[in-house]
């Protein structure tokens, strides 16, 4: 009989991997990947930025917590993000603002005037906006593989091409049928899947949470001049649209959120064609041409806060998803939060109880 993972971890995505890493000086690792390669799905189709109110309240100590680790190891880059809100959204923007402020995050209100520098060419409707100036572009990639050459150098065992077919918890071990005829046995199953959650829960017998996939659509555009370099992420207090540079050519989202089973996303023309027209109601900045779209899915828990911890009815398998849109901008201290619960260490900067799985049953 084969021997016997302390860990198998579902997933390779970010979650998986800063996992696997922080797991593998503490016992014997199994990073099992369903794709060919790590990171294909929701991490390779990040709009990689980090910013503290993006998530909500019960999301932004993650993000707070992950920044030390980010800027330490060189992950960030300054970008600011500016939230902007209509003559009628007004009395939303404070509240915002100060919801945040409250929190510990630098919050600046900026009246229509300091906008029009910021933004030329911003529509007559856009009265006043907030600005956050920690804001920064993360370097995904380079993230991900520092979590996975981490795990590699710990000793963890990265297989690509093994999704989950079963799991069995029988003789103080988890079972697992992997593709293509593959198995191995861990006695602690982690359930990093993302949009494959609740399906990987499933085939272990554990009673799924309800996390739901949302399809997000992205397109790259090409404008008749540049956008300016500094250019902030920008974002609509509505929640439709955000958009941001890259690399001479922007980055824009309709903020779509459509539900969808576990699936290899791929972008609707609609939701481009929507994406396109909100942001020419925000500036008249002319488009020379749609160069690029793709889709990703972001996966919620029902109440849209992350899940953490091991499950109430199955005490060997530990959930580490629902990690919505926000899960590479949190995703150092998600790590440390899993890790101490996994290890039976006292917690650290940010307490598990708000993201226990037990709320659920």
């Amino acid at each position: 009989m084969s021997a016997i993972y302390d860990f198998a971890v579902v997933g390779a995505g970010i979650a998986g991997a800063s996992l696997a890493a922080g797991l593998a000086p503490h016992g014997r690792v199994l990073l099992l990947e369903a794709e060919e390669r790590p990171g294909y799905h929701s991490t390779g189709r990040s709009a990689a930025f980090w910013t503290e109110s993006y998530g909500g309240p019960g999301v932004q100590p993650l993000t707070t917590a992950s920044g030390p680790f980010l800027h330490r190891h060189g992950f960030l880059a300054p970008r600011g993000a500016l939230t902007l809100a209509r003559h009628d959204e007004l009395d939303r923007l404070d509240a915002f603002a100060s919801e945040f402020a409250a929190l510990g995050v630098r919050v600046e209100r900026l009246d229509r005037a300091v906008l029009e520098r910021r933004l030329p060419g911003l529509r007559a409707e856009w009265a006043a906006g907030a600005y956050e100036p920690d804001c920064c572009d993360i370097d995904v990639a380079g993230l991900h593989q520092h979590w996975l050459a981490e795990a590699r150098r710990g000793g963890a065992e990265l297989r690509g091409r093994a999704a989950l077919a079963g799991a069995a918890w029988q003789d103080g071990a988890w079972t697992l049928t992997l593709a293509g005829g593959q198995s191995a046995r861990a006695a602690v199953l982690v359930n990093a899947a993302g949009a494959w959650a609740d399906p990987v829960a499933s085939l272990a017998g554990v009673r799924p949470i309800g996390i739901q996939p949302y399809r997000r659509t992205v397109a790259q555009l090409c404008l008749a001049a540049p956008p300016p370099a500094d250019l902030p992420l920008v974002l609509g207090i509505d929640e439709t649209f955000y958009f941001k540079p890259e690399a001479g050519k922007l980055w824009l989202s309709p903020h779509d959120e459509t539900p969808s089973d576990p699936c290899d996303a791929a972008p609707e023309e609609l939701d481009v064609a929507l994406a396109i027209d909100r942001f020419e109601a925000v500036v008249d900045w002319r488009i020379t041409r749609l160069e690029h779209k793709w889709a990703g899915l972001r996966s919620f828990a029902p109440d849209r806060l992350p899940v953490y911890g091991f499950d109430p009815d199955q005490p060997r398998f530990f959930w580490f998803a629902g990690q919505g849109g926000f899960g590479i901008q949190t995703a150092p201290a998600a790590a440390d939060v899993a890790l101490r619960l996994l290890l039976g260490q006292e917690p650290g900067v940010v307490a598990p109880d708000t993201y226990d799985p037990a709320r659920f049953r």
